[in-house]
């Protein structure tokens, strides 16, 4: 038999350059007799096994993984493979494809297996006509165990003989020779990638090597005067070989044994042949321990390899959409390997994007964390004042000119005010991401498959109603559980759902009549159902609706109404979770409505939608990127690193959910805030006229005016007060716009760090990328240093009530609250239902520390009303209203969408900015 590395036609031969031989002393002379080819395979397989039990004691749960595709019958071969690897302690799938499978089906299955992340190597046993450079090159070079692919035959012909794996048999047949220095060594019958590196190898050994094939008329002379043979297939019938030179050496790697050694060898003077067999297996095995140890040092964390991209800034700045075209983006997958991404922890969509897999927090579980840094801001214009703008800058000068790692997580923008009011969220200037327009129109489309799951629920809901309204018991049953070739089963949702009803039974046969009422009927109360529909456009005619209004909806009319897509529970429990099973989970609690008997009814309980990614809407949500972004990002930036994100709109609403809500469910502790402000909104907040999008501005917010800005600077120093309420130090970052003067830059800094600012900034980001924001990096590097006091505003044992008291009071300024009758039922309702001890989402206004919009500065004495409350018990807080707050904005009267268009010739969009 032989091993499975040997089985090959392989590619045509890639010849190697001759290399200069050393003198050829004692060129007659026999070489050693080779030593016992089962001794060798017994010295290889002992090795291997102690290195990889050294391995395995340095990483316990390591559990290394050879994949095997076969196309043949040979069991032997199968039966060798799996036995030496089970010796030595590697798992060895076969993937056992049936004779006659074609090139195409081969490589189809060896691209599963470059994805699989459990795989560390993959080898091929296959017939030798579907050994072709296609077939080996699908191979990824850092799986594959038998060294055969172009990239790793080419490293090692170039003697780079570190960053390459040695094919198994040419390894076997190097055992076999041992010394060969100045030996002649004929190959017989080897060809491609396989005969390709055995020549190399001997080559660099010092043998003198030369290659013919089975019909070369000068076969016989050359057998006569080799001191030693290498057969690399079978000899071909009707082919006459003469004797071989007395003690030369024979080596087999033919499928299988040769003819009786006479045939080659003289009778008195028997040749020494071998053949590899065995020994090639146990050299795979070696090879895939090898892999082992390359898999495991590309698995720890390593330094950043990061080339920056250079920005040459333009003055006066041109547009966003102008600066995003003029820049190439780097390909996300070169980008991916300098920041320390493995090819497999990647999926690519398209050229400059790329979503990364949760496999890398397993792997990086023991890198220390970086540093994480929120940016907020003061209560903004309707305009915003650049937060997305900082952050972007920050990154970059934190990466770009000050050397550090550093990641910025944002949240993915809605559709709502792109095509509104504000015209996207990547930033903008020279501190923007790029490419702007894929990310602005929804990246990989993840809000779209959070809207399509909330709905599919919403219509499950409705649709449960109607057939429970209309059906027996026993008809819904048959239903619900239906035969399916002769046999009814449950699904394990359902297998769920009994289990909760407190009946243990598993066959649909033994459930009584009313146990099967139980099980049937939610008697969901129609009035209760507090799951709504979305859509990702503002479209204020949705904010109520009524349903149900068709003929085959038999009567079943409820009022019911559409949120924005980013206000769905879905996107919540997205940004919260922290794994994959986190999230079944909290999809599957998440309450859609009661039941006539007050009772909560889950998404458990009519089937659990699936999706993915976070967004924006801090006023309406909890407004921040997800938890499995930042713990990713914090892990790959390393120790010294920093990770930026966003809290939407002011301090008052997005850091305060991201330290009550999203700090308790990720168990991150933040570094540093950076508290975003302009002077545009500072003299807003100091009495200055009304800022309207799509209207110019008034001449107060051109001129110099240091008295509106001193004014304003109450907003400013209550924002900061609030961040100090959760011991975290904050940097204040001035986002300075070319109408702003000196003297107003130079007052803001100075109010800001009198009142308790650890520092204050101007920052000229959006003109000059991340150059100009060096300083503002500095100021973070420093805070990031200083004794961090974190606390959370409100312990969640308190009543509900309570807890929004504290946020109205302490974070808003506000005297007091008033609940609405319905809010008190709420309340009381939840209560009893046993979900009180949740944080508290406030959905209010962001442009007012108030509920009232037009209450600009540091309102007080007001009584905050909560018109509703709602639960996300899926997501993990209680979602009160505060006033007439609305989960569905509309569009003013003239939204962004008229300057949005496709150009048809060159298929780019245009007008976003």
């Amino acid at each position: 038999m032989r091993s499975a590395a040997l089985r090959r036609c392989l590619a045509p031969a890639l010849t190697a350059a001759p290399l200069p031989l050393p003198p050829r002393r004692g060129l007659s002379a026999p070489l050693p007799r080779a030593r016992s080819a089962a001794a060798a395979a017994r010295k290889v397989t002992d090795n291997a096994k102690n290195s990889l039990a050294s391995l395995k004691r340095k990483n316990p749960r390591l559990e290394p993984t050879l994949a095997i595709i076969q196309a043949h019958n040979d069991q032997l071969i199968q039966e060798a493979n799996k036995n030496l690897a089970k010796e030595i302690g590697l798992r060895v799938i076969h993937i056992c494809l049936p004779e006659g499978s074609t090139k195409d089906e081969i490589v189809s299955e060896i691209l599963r297996l470059n994805d699989d992340p459990n795989v560390q190597g993959l080898a091929l046993d296959l017939p030798e006509s579907l050994y072709s450079s296609k077939v080996l090159n699908a191979v990824k070079p850092e799986k594959d165990v038998d060294g055969l692919s172009s990239v790793n035959l080419g490293r090692l012909v170039h003697g780079d003989v570190c960053d390459c794996l040695v094919p198994p048999t040419v390894c076997a047949v190097m055992e076999l020779l041992e010394d060969i220095g100045g030996k002649k060594v004929l190959l017989v019958g080897t060809h491609g990638a396989e005969g390709a590196a055995l020549q190399s190898v001997l080559q660099r050994r010092g043998a003198a090597v030369l290659s013919c094939h089975w019909g070369a008329p000068q076969l016989q002379s050359e057998l006569h005067h080799a001191d030693a043979v290498v057969f690399g297939s079978m000899k071909p019938h009707g082919v006459p070989v003469s004797c071989t030179k007395p003690g030369a050496t024979i080596i087999n790697c033919a499928r299988g044994p040769l003819p009786e050694k006479h045939s080659y060898g003289q009778q008195n003077n028997p040749a020494d042949e071998k053949t590899v067999g065995s020994l090639a297996v146990a050299m795979r095995m070696q090879n895939m321990v090898k892999n082992m140890e390359r898999w495991i040092q590309s698995q720890q964390y390593r330094k950043w390899d990061l080339h920056s991209l250079k920005l040459q800034p333009l003055s006066p700045v041109p547009s966003d959409i102008e600066i995003s075209r003029a820049q190439s983006p780097k390909a996300v997958d070169v980008l991916a390997k300098e920041i320390g991404l493995l090819t497999d922890e990647i999926e690519i969509y398209g050229q400059t994007k790329a979503k990364v897999r949760l496999s890398l927090l397993e792997r990086l579980r023991d890198q220390p964390d970086g540093k994480y840094v929120l940016v907020a801001g003061i209560t903004p214009t309707p305009l915003g004042e650049g937060k997305s703008t900082v952050t972007v800058g920050l990154v970059q000068a934190l990466t770009a000119h000050l050397n550090i790692n550093s990641f910025a997580c944002l949240r993915q923008p809605s559709q709502g005010p792109t095509f509104g009011v504000k015209g996207g969220a990547a930033g903008g200037g020279y501190a923007q991401v790029i490419p702007m327009e894929e990310f602005n129109l929804h990246l990989t489309g993840d809000i779209h498959a959070i809207t399509a799951a909330n709905n599919l629920l919403a219509a499950a809901i409705d649709a449960r109603i109607l057939h429970e309204n209309t059906q027996s018991d026993k008809s819904l049953y048959n239903r619900l559980v239906p035969v399916v070739n002769g046999v009814r089963g449950f699904s394990a949702i359902q297998l769920a759902r009994l289990r909760r009803l407190g009946i243990n039974k598993t066959d649909p046969k033994t459930l009584t009549e009313e146990e099967i009422s139980k099980f049937v009927r939610l008697d969901i109360d129609p009035s209760t159902i507090t799951w709504q529909r979305v859509v990702d456009t503002n479209d204020r005619f949705l904010r109520r609706i009524t349903v149900g209004q068709a003929n085959t909806e038999k009567g079943f009319v409820r009022q019911a109404q559409f949120d924005i897509a980013v206000a769905s529970e879905i996107m919540a429990i997205l940004a919260l979770t922290t794994s994959l099973q986190d999230m079944k989970e909290r999809l599957g609690r998440m309450v859609v409505a009661n039941d006539k008997k007050g009772q909560p009814v889950t998404a458990e309980d009519l089937g659990t939608p699936v999706f993915v990614h976070a967004g924006p809407f801090a006023n309406i949500a909890h407004g921040n990127s997800s938890v499995l972004a930042d713990k990713i990002a914090l892990k790959l930036v390393g120790e010294k690193g920093f990770v930026v994100t966003e809290a939407g709109f002011g301090a008052d609403i997005g850091m305060e959910k991201f330290f009550n809500i999203k700090c308790r469910a990720s168990g991150l502790v933040p570094s540093v805030v950076v508290l975003v402000a302009t002077v545009r909104a500072l003299k807003m907040h100091g009495g200055g006229p009304n800022v309207t999008a799509g209207a110019p501005l008034k001449k107060e917010y051109t001129e110099e005016n240091l008295q509106l800005v001193a004014d304003g600077c109450c907003n400013l120093q209550k924002q900061i007060q609030i961040t100090q309420l959760f011991g975290v130090p904050v940097v204040v970052a001035l986002n300075v716009f070319k109408t702003d003067s000196p003297a107003e830059i130079d007052l803001v800094c100075k109010i800001a760090k009198e009142s308790g600012a650890f520092d204050a900034v101007p920052c000229h980001h959006w003109s000059a990328g991340g150059k100009g924001a060096v300083k503002l990096a500095q100021a973070v590097e420093k805070a990031a240093n200083q004794k961090n006091s974190f606390k959370y505003l409100y312990s969640l044992e308190l009543p509900i009530v309570e807890k929004i008291r504290i946020i109205a009071q302490k974070v808003y300024g506000a005297q007091d609250i008033e609940l609405s009758p319905a809010a008190q039922s709420q309340v009381d309702r939840y209560t009893q239902q046993g979900f009180g001890n949740l944080p508290i989402c406030m959905a209010k206004t962001h442009l007012s520390l108030s509920h009232q919009p037009e209450r600009k500065g540091v309102p007080t004495g007001f009584i905050l009303p909560i018109s509703d409350v709602r639960a996300s018990i899926g997501a993990g807080f209680i979602y009160p209203l505060v006033g007439t707050m609305s989960t569905m904005p509309g569009l003013p009267t003239r939204p962004c969408f008229y300057d949005i268009d496709l150009d048809p010739i060159t298929e780019q969009v245009k007008g976003l900015f």
